[in-house]
């Protein structure tokens, strides 16, 4: 097959799985790589997850790869990339052009990234290369006791040349791409600089016997620490993807399915949509679903977060991954494959650590010169401590620790590391963010505006009390429940629960509208049916007068009140009302009080009326709301707070909020409501829970926090190491130890925000 000539549609997006880099400025060498492919729109590499992301248009994989290996990488696509439904060409073309094609398997995405960081952690060259430096650092020991240790130059040769040559062919393999590219990195100034040192020694041994001070332990060691360093750093990098590999292992292998009668055991895979499948107790929920029969407990908590078992009974959603506890029960599949909730988390937590920060750009601006500027000032190093000293083996060495000092590595590591630890942890307990920028984003919000229903309140109303005005109660509802009987709206939900409870069936209607913020209308016969607000029978011109009285009632107590009104041949009249009642959650108020305590202020948005509105208000402490606005103005709303207030987050979790969401500077959806809610979030609670808000900020603050000090010592090892060794503080042994212990440290400090817990 020519994979040169399949080309994808416009607007593509491909994620590469990339080996060799090692440090920030082999980021932006690929970057640049990337962007410099005709058709390339946009080019993403993160070092800490070692994948490229890459938006073009109509460039095939192939190309893609072909750049990356011309860079001095090697490249195949990431497992979990969403190809074309049925189409296999895209890897079929990426497998064509990768040196590691053979080696590709189809799983998930993130064990293959393990095995990467595996593959990339062995041990062995360290040992090995330890257990040769140990010996050259004899001399050193020794004169701790006055001993003279010192071996034979020869010796000290043999043993230093395999380091050099072997275990330290990594860093003169990447170092020669570097400079083949026109750029520079971490192992472009580890080969020079070890190279410098070894040649300084086999010159001085060749010209003064092989008794004379010479510094191969130098460079032994410092390959050693760097070795150290790098395999120190994989498995801490291992570690940052453990919430994600604990997320994978929540799938499924295999299902129970229920046809014609007979339950069968298959592959989770060959489960289709609409199929029944039983989940006897101890089972794992392959893929998610509607209870249709039975009642059970089922553990969500490396899904949500919630520590305790969730209730589930017909009608209940399940989601994949869960585990059933100790009824059977029967459920109908809704979504199998990249569509379940699972799979939607995991993406978007993929999502999230390969995305860069907005902070990133500037490290990516700085490293873009960093290793010219290192080599540049260990050439004025050098000539510079000739030049006053006349000793060029001293201004040699001072100049290898000045390439050995420098730490790109730590640089391209200090904020992907810490997105990565804070989106895993988030990610445990309940907070799926979707991104990098709402992580870092989320940690300036100053002001929260909640949607009432189902976000504050429970969102599960019922009907309080029933009032006719020219029809009997039970008329009234029997005509609500025509008109709300295809409706998924809570207030619908209510009506049809109590028209079941007194067994009232609902009429043939037609031509429902559904009518944003005001309500729904149907025709019934000849008749035209409106079920609604106070708004929308202001707008029909409908005399409110007969039912005011018990509208402002129910009102005042917090309830909502649905007016029905009947059109026909003798004009348009109010026959009846509906007064609802909702609860509010447990802890609404403890969330409200979390996010005064961080300094966050609370706002309530609703298009529900001005009493129920207050009621809810006080009762969870909220001192500014907004009533009776409809949802094509809860975004307008949205960017009026933000002109007042700075950075706004708006929580929702049904259809009508999603333009408030997207309005928002981060948009909070409950995983409870709409899909199109979490879609357009940035961040998605897995539980209806509003005091996950507060955690959400606070995990981002940590995360920033993390960044910020990250990017301090990444910055303060360069700034304060590179003078020293310049001066002639700090030989290259020490150098090596410090640049090795940056990238460690680094990675170190950002595994600390696995403590993170709710509510800290």
């Amino acid at each position: 097959m020519d994979s040169a000539r399949i080309v994808q549609p416009d607007n593509d997006e491909h994620t590469l799985l990339i080996e060799g880099m090692t440090c920030a400025s082999c980021v932006t060498r690929l970057e640049r790589v990337l962007h410099k492919v005709p058709g390339v729109v946009d080019a993403s590499v993160n070092l800490a997850t070692e994948k490229a992301r890459i938006h073009s248009n109509g460039v095939p994989v192939s190309a893609l790869i072909a750049a990356v290996q011309k860079a001095g990488f090697d490249a195949h696509i990431d497992p979990t990339a969403r190809l074309p439904v049925g189409d296999s060409s895209v890897a079929e073309a990426s497998l064509a052009g990768s040196s590691i094609a053979g080696s590709l398997s189809y799983t998930p995405g993130i064990f293959s990234a393990l095995r990467s960081l595996r593959a990339s952690s062995s041990l062995w060259p360290v040992v090995l290369s330890a257990v040769l430096t140990v010996p050259l650092l004899l001399p050193m020991i020794g004169m701790l006791f006055g001993q003279d240790l010192m071996l034979p130059g020869w010796v000290q040769c043999a043993l230093a040349t395999p380091i050099q040559f072997w275990l330290g062919a990594r860093f003169y393999r990447a170092g020669w791409h570097a400079l083949r590219a026109g750029s520079g990195n971490m192992d472009l100034l580890v080969a020079i600089g070890t190279s410098a040192a070894y040649g300084l020694s086999v010159y001085l041994m060749l010209q003064h016997g092989s008794h004379t001070h010479l510094y191969f332990e130098s460079s032994a060691v410092v390959i050693t620490l760097v070795l150290l360093g790098k395999w120190l750093e994989a498995r801490a990098k291992q570690q940052t993807v453990a919430a994600l590999h604990a997320l994978s292992a929540l799938r499924a292998s295999e299902a129970t399915v229920r046809r014609d009668g007979v339950d069968l055991r298959v592959p989770v895979e060959a489960v289709q949509l609409g199929d029944t499948l039983v989940v006897r107790p101890g089972d794992r929920v392959p893929v998610d679903g509607i209870v249709i029969d039975g009642d059970s407990h089922l553990d969500e908590s490396l899904l949500t977060g919630e520590s305790l078992p969730v209730p589930k009974h017909v009608g209940d959603r399940l989601t994949g991954g869960a585990i059933n506890q100790e009824g059977v029960l029967i459920m109908r599949v809704t979504a199998v494959g990249n569509d379940t909730m699972l799979s939607h988390i995991i993406r978007s937590v993929e999502d999230a650590q390969a995305a860069k920060a907005p902070i990133q750009r500037i490290v990516d601006k700085v490293s873009a010169v960093f290793v010219p500027v290192v080599l540049l000032i260990s050439v004025i190093t050098l000539l510079a401590w000739a030049w006053f000293s006349g000793d060029w083996q001293q201004a040699l060495l001072h100049a290898v620790a000045v390439q050995v000092i420098a730490c790109p590595c730590a640089l391209g590591l200090a904020t992907p590391t810490s997105i990565m630890a804070g989106t895993g942890v988030a990610a445990r307990h309940g907070i799926l963010i979707k991104d990098a920028e709402a992580l870092e984003t989320a940690h300036a919000i100053r002001a929260v505006a909640f949607d009432k229903t189902g976000t504050l309140t429970e969102g599960r109303p019922s009907i309080v009390e029933i009032k006719g005005i020219t029809m009997t109660d039970r008329d009234v509802l029997q005509l609500a429940t025509s008109v709300q009987q295809h409706s998924a709206h809570p207030l619908a939900k209510a009506v049809m629960q109590r028209a079941i409870e007194e067994a009232v069936v609902p009429s043939l209607v037609h031509n429902t509208q559904v009518l944003p913020g005001r309500g729904v209308q149907a025709a019934l016969d000849e008749k035209t049916i409106y079920l609604g607000n106070a708004r929308l029978m202001t707008e029909l011109a409908i005399d409110t007068t007969p039912g005011m009285q018990f509208a402002t009632e129910q009102e005042s107590a917090g309830r909502t009140v649905s007016w029905l009104a009947v059109r026909d041949a003798s004009g348009c009249r109010v026959v009846g009302l509906l007064a609802f009642g909702d609860t509010v959650k447990a802890s609404a108020r403890d969330a409200i009080e979390r996010l005064k305590a961080l300094g966050v202020r609370s706002i309530m948005i609703t298009g529900d009326n001005d009493g129920a509105a207050r009621t809810v208000a006080q009762a969870v402490g909220i001192m500014e709301f907004h009533s009776q606005v409809l949802p094509g103005d809860k975004a307008s709303l949205i960017t009026r707070l933000k002109e007042e207030h700075g950075i706004v987050a708006m929580v929702g979790d049904g259809i009508n909020d999603a333009p408030a969401l997207a309005a928002a500077d981060i948009g909070i959806a409950m995983a409870s409501g709409a899909d199109v809610a979490m879609h357009t979030a940035g961040i998605t609670l897995m539980r209806a829970d509003p005091a996950l808000v507060a955690d959400a900020i606070v995990i981002s603050q940590c995360t920033y926090a993390k960044i910020r000090q990250n990017l301090f010592w990444a910055f303060i090892y360069n700034l304060v190491g590179l003078p020293l060794a310049a001066f002639g503080l700090l030989n290259p042994v020490i150098a090596g130890s410090a640049m090795a212990f940056s990238s460690v440290s680094v990675v170190t400090n950002a595994l600390l925000l696995s403590r993170w817990r709710p509510g800290n």
